[in-house]
């Protein structure tokens, strides 16, 4: 079995018999936005303090590399800085490793001065209504990570050989995937997109997307920028109900200043006359993109032969306060894809580390992980699923400035542990097969050049063991 401990800087693999380990290390489970944001701080706030990152997967960046939409690379930007930050003398990267599984979370607690969980948010929130499992209806995340080339999804052959889509849900992924059903697949190609989905994408035939949300529009939660790439969008109009802003429009003056620009651009885009190059842009439009209001899905319903989702049966709503209150009626939506965008929980690495289940985070105050003085965590899985990545990069540097501010009360903490050197023997012998940053640069050189052939930035590689052969390579 190959082996990839060749490419860890020699110090690090000397025996412990003849080595003190003295300069604190500490060890962050997650190569995202929260775990690189997390080491930025340390660095910055601690002379010394050595800091491996672990992930579960060959290729680092987590959520910017698989979640962000390929249409949005200036999202993406971010990942120069997480370059420099790996060029840290201090900063060690160990890809391929499952935590739980090649090590677990003890093992990391006898090594290290400290341990971050920064691992995100990988499950996703049931509905828990009859039809959920059928062919057809799949979560946004699923689907998100199909085009963005996540290993293990490349499989997931959404049905797009129909011409209504359901999201349900109205936040930043929802109006995501809408907007990849419905952008000219033109547009698409250029952009770093899986092959494998846009092939599928050039033969959809989807013509309307109805994003759906149990409230009214006053409690969507996507952002302003989101709705306006979606108004803009061509071949594409916005189809919104009049009946559902005329009294919004009558309470402009009560409407929240954090919610008014999201919400006079609704009001706008249902009541008034488009300008001139929106009218004649709408009116040629072939796709429709459609914003749907006071609906809670309470069944999904099968096609005659039972093979697939054919329609999603709503309760109809009514407001009370913010809160969705049924009215006792229904109504149905035909579609043949369902995707669902309701949220993410996180999940426990291992049955030995501290975690809430019933909330989906570890209990935690300011990242100081409850009852263990050792563990922190950052990000999604520190406050759940919310946000956008610079409300993730605020968190990390929270977690990250009292990660400091202990080690330096406790500055021979490192002398008690056994230091990074045991963990990397213990994977030595269970071979497995430790991605450097290094060894990234080589799978990323790669992608870039396969890409450039196709005009793209990149193509990405979402086969692990083609990404381990480049690595060895």
């Amino acid at each position: 079995m190959m082996s990839r401990f060749s490419s860890v800087p020699f110090p690090l693999r000397r025996s412990l018999a003849t080595t003190v380990v003295r300069n604190p290390q500490i060890a962050i489970i997650g190569s995202g936005p929260a775990g690189f944001y997390t080491a930025q701080q340390i660095f910055k706030g601690h002379e010394t303090a050595e800091v491996d990152v672990y992930e579960r997967l060959p290729v680092p960046f987590g959520l910017v590399r698989f979640g962000i939409a390929p249409d949005h690379p200036d999202v993406k930007n971010c990942i120069s800085t997480f370059n420099q930050i790996a060029k840290n003398r201090r900063f060690r990267f160990f890809g391929n490793v499952n935590i739980g599984t090649d090590v677990n979370v003890e093992e990391l607690r006898k090594a290290y001065s400290t341990v971050v969980f920064a691992y995100g948010a990988a499950d996703d929130k049931m509905l828990g209504i009859p039809g959920e499992d059928l062919k057809g209806v799949y979560s946004a995340r699923s689907f998100v990570a199909w085009y963005n080339g996540l290993p293990g999804l490349e499989t997931l052959n959404p049905n797009l050989d129909t011409d209504s889509v359901v999201v349900l849900g109205q936040g930043n992924v929802a109006i995501d995937v809408a907007r990849i059903l419905l952008t000219p697949v033109d547009i698409l190609r250029t952009t770093d997109i899986t092959e494998h989905s846009l092939a599928s994408l050039c033969k959809s035939r989807v013509k309307r997307v109805h994003v759906v949300g149990r409230r009214g529009p006053l409690q969507v939660s996507f952002t302003p920028a989101e709705l306006r790439e979606m108004v803009k969008l061509p071949d594409c109009r916005p189809v919104f109900s009049k009946t559902n802003f005329e009294e919004i429009r009558q309470m402009s003056q009560e409407i929240p200043r954090t919610r008014k620009r999201l919400t006079e651009l609704m009001v706008k885009t249902a009541l008034d006359e488009p300008a001139p190059e929106d009218s004649a842009r709408w009116t040629n439009a072939r796709k429709e993109f459609h914003l749907n209001f006071l609906r809670s899905p309470s069944k999904f319903l099968p096609n005659s032969d039972s093979s697939g989702v054919k329609a999603v049966q709503f309760h109809i709503n009514r407001l009370e306060g913010d809160r969705a209150i049924s009215t006792g009626q229904t109504e149905e939506l035909q579609c043949g894809l369902v995707l669902r965008s309701i949220g993410y929980r996180s999940r426990p690495l291992d049955e030995q580390m501290p975690f809430d289940s019933a909330t989906g985070v570890v209990p935690n105050k300011l990242g100081r992980v409850t009852g263990c003085a050792d563990l922190y965590c950052s990000g999604w899985v520190k406050r759940g699923p919310i946000g956008v990545l610079a409300t993730t990069m605020n968190d990390a540097f929270e977690t990250g400035k009292y990660v400091v501010e202990d080690l330096l009360s406790k500055p021979s903490i490192q002398d008690q542990k056994c230091g990074r050197d045991a963990v990397i023997d213990s994977l030595r012998q269970k071979g497995v097969a430790v991605v450097s940053f290094e060894d990234w640069e080589k799978i990323d050189a790669t992608e870039k050049k396969h890409g450039k052939e196709k005009g793209k930035p990149r193509e990405k590689i979402f086969i692990i063991p083609e990404m381990l052969s480049i690595a060895k390579n």
